[in-house]
């Protein structure tokens, strides 16, 4: 069994998939109760330029999961390059981009323009007609989140 946090960032590159998304899920819950994942922002941005899409996702997820904690402005830091997977060569992973990016935009607000930005260059087409419309209501989800955000923010 796990019991260390950098043995579950470890295992987020496991071979072992199941192994590697049981990490996942330990450490998104382990973001939710503190800021200690947060000391390992540059492994899960590290893990986002992977040529493997699996690990590449985790990066990804791990990476909005550790927004709340980005007193640093880490995540300002690598927003363009994270941006640049909600069109990535894999669909799954461009949607689990997608989908992480209004609580990116929650707990950086100041990142919400760029963000809207480029989900709205985004282009589905890229992908397989059966792909085309899952991407596209996610980035409408996506957008619709983020611009609640806003209006909650001003009231």
């Amino acid at each position: 069994m796990m019991e260390t946090l950098a043995e579950w960032v470890e295992g987020l590159s496991d071979k072992n998939n199941q192994h590697a998304y049981e990490c996942l899920k330990h450490l998104q819950a382990a973001c939710l109760s503190g800021n200690d994942v947060y000391q390992h922002f540059d492994r899960f941005v590290s893990l986002m330029g992977s040529a493997d899409s699996y690990p590449r996702t985790r990066g990804l997820l791990m990476i909005a999961a550790c927004a709340r904690w980005d007193i640093d402005n880490h995540m300002d830091e690598i927003i363009d390059e994270y941006l640049k997977h909600i069109q990535d060569a894999k669909p799954i992973t461009a949607r689990q981009c997608i989908q992480a990016l209004p609580e990116i935009a929650r707990y950086k607000p100041d990142l919400a323009q760029t963000i809207t930005e480029a989900l709205l260059r985004a282009t589905p087409y890229r992908y397989p007609s059966t792909m085309q419309p899952l991407v596209q209501k996610d980035i409408a989800e996506a957008l619709r989140r983020i611009r609640a955000l806003d209006t909650s923010q001003e009231t």
